[in-house]
């Protein structure tokens, strides 16, 4: 969305990693591996040399990799966009939620790519409600209420002001 007012400058593209991504449910999950990397920006032969990584990722080897995505269950659905989205190097990154997927196995799986992911990129953005998250992940935090910003600076500090104020 444009912002409202003033603007957002950068040196870098940015890119949105959630697990949200719109996959084709009737195309097979190796399909929608190779026109999500394509949608991403990465050429025929980046996608193909990520292809094995992201299924291995996805743990969707047992054949399911070859089934149509509306067979998947929601997990396995998460698993493969999440995957997706990890494969490409970004300059900026933006993460909605995506630690919150899947199960504890995934959770830490995903966590580590997020770790390893925000080592290659030049900045990155969480939009989280999850303060545990939150205080792991984050060496700045930045509280928004209604728009406005409440509170800038160390996770510690605002972590505790926002639970202060909230009581969450």
């Amino acid at each position: 969305l444009p912002p409202a007012r003033g603007g957002v400058y950068t040196d870098g593209q940015p890119s949105m990693l959630g697990v949200n991504a719109a996959l084709m449910r009737d195309l097979t999950g190796s399909r929608n591996i190779m026109l999500g990397c394509l949608a991403m920006g990465l050429s025929m032969d980046e996608a193909k040399a990520k292809y094995g990584e992201i299924v291995e990722f996805a743990d969707l080897r047992k054949g399911f990799i070859d089934y149509p995505m509306s067979t998947y269950s929601s997990g396995m659905g998460a698993r493969l966009r999440f995957a997706i989205a990890a494969a490409r190097t970004h300059d900026v990154l933006l993460i909605d939620e995506a630690l919150a997927t899947g199960d504890a196995k995934f959770k830490r799986r995903s966590k580590a790519k997020i770790d390893e992911l925000r080592k290659d990129a030049g900045a990155v953005f969480l939009v989280a409600h999850n303060l545990d998250v939150i205080e792991e992940t984050c060496n700045r935090v930045i509280w928004l209420d209604d728009g406005q910003i409440k509170m800038d600076g160390n996770p510690e500090e605002v972590l505790q002001a926002y639970t202060d104020a909230t009581g969450k």
